[in-house]
């Protein structure tokens, strides 16, 4: 889930230096957080509300999917074992923020059936380049699609960041946090990825801009909106794409602040090869932030 097309455009920061091979290698091997571990005795439902508890079912929805864009990239990435074993540590934590945000949610609505909720997304929302057994990335070359999967990255950080910021519910500002910094990790372990394919692929500067734009685009496509409706809509009610997007938006993007549109610039930036500290990234920061605080007030 995820900051808007309009509102991450340009790109920047400085480069990582150490050997890629060892730093790929241990990304993740550490002592991860989990479920059981999270202070459930401190529930507070009556901190949440009706708006934060909807978009937190829906982004459950989203994360707890991750495992088909996982066999995504292990058919893109076939002959690099190193990064598929990465990739599926990813899906794995991925889908433990799923379940997080669903055992969450699941406490403070004990009517909402998770399970009937991720069973009705995933027959209404299909990814063509999921489901089929094409080995090529959709977006030109593999140093693309990693540039894409840091969009990605990109967005949820900041967007966990965000409401784990502002939600005053322990649990769920615990489990935000969490799932913040697992993403800063994912958008570092896809960083050094994507700096070993540029050696041999040579995705210039724009070339990389031009994916990051794309992948921004979609986070505006049927995903999220999607997962709203079958996360909230009634059963009988139709999906309407404009409806359900607007219902996720204007309770999505009153959560950022300045710094969390200012760090996401940034990281899209520093993807894309571009310079920190410079007129186009201060211009892109001030554009970004005057497009989302306008949104809100139309909202």
């Amino acid at each position: 889930m995820y900051i808007p097309k309009d509102i991450l455009f340009r790109t920047l920061c400085q480069g990582l230096r150490n050997a890629p091979e060892m730093r790929y290698k241990h990304r993740m091997t550490y002592e991860h957080w989990t479920i059981q571990g999270l202070p459930w005795d401190e529930l507070s439902p009556g901190r949440v509300d009706p708006d934060t508890l909807a978009i937190i079912k829906a982004a459950a929805l989203v994360e707890y999917n991750a495992r088909d864009y996982a066999d995504y990239l292990c058919r893109v990435f076939a002959d690099d074992a190193v990064l598929q074993t990465d990739i599926n540590r990813w899906a794995e934590e991925e889908v433990q923020h799923g379940a997080a945000l669903g055992a969450w949610a699941g406490r403070i609505d004990p009517s909402w059936d998770f399970n009937a909720a991720m069973a009705r997304f995933r027959t209404g929302y299909k990814i063509d380049h999921f489901a089929n057994d094409n080995a090529e990335s959709v977006r030109g070359s593999r140093s693309g699609e990693l540039v894409a999967r840091c969009m990605v990255e990109v967005g949820t950080s900041s967007y966990y960041t965000a409401i784990g910021r502002a939600v005053e519910e322990p649990v769920l500002k615990q489990i935000c946090r969490h799932i913040a910094g697992d993403e800063f990790r994912h958008y570092k372990l896809f960083y050094d990825a994507m700096k070993r394919y540029l050696a041999t692929e040579n995705l210039g500067r724009f070339g990389r801009l031009k994916v990051a734009l794309g992948r921004i685009a979609e986070s505006e496509d049927d995903e999220l909106a999607y997962a709203y409706y079958a996360a909230n809509a009634p059963a009988d009610a139709p999906y309407d794409r404009k409806t359900y997007n607007r219902e996720y938006t204007t309770r999505a993007y009153r959560y950022y602040g300045r710094a969390e549109v200012d760090r996401a610039i940034s990281m899209v930036f520093k993807a894309c090869g571009f310079k920190p500290n410079t007129l186009p990234h201060r211009m892109a920061t001030g554009t970004a932030w005057w497009l989302l605080s306008s949104k809100r007030k139309a909202a």
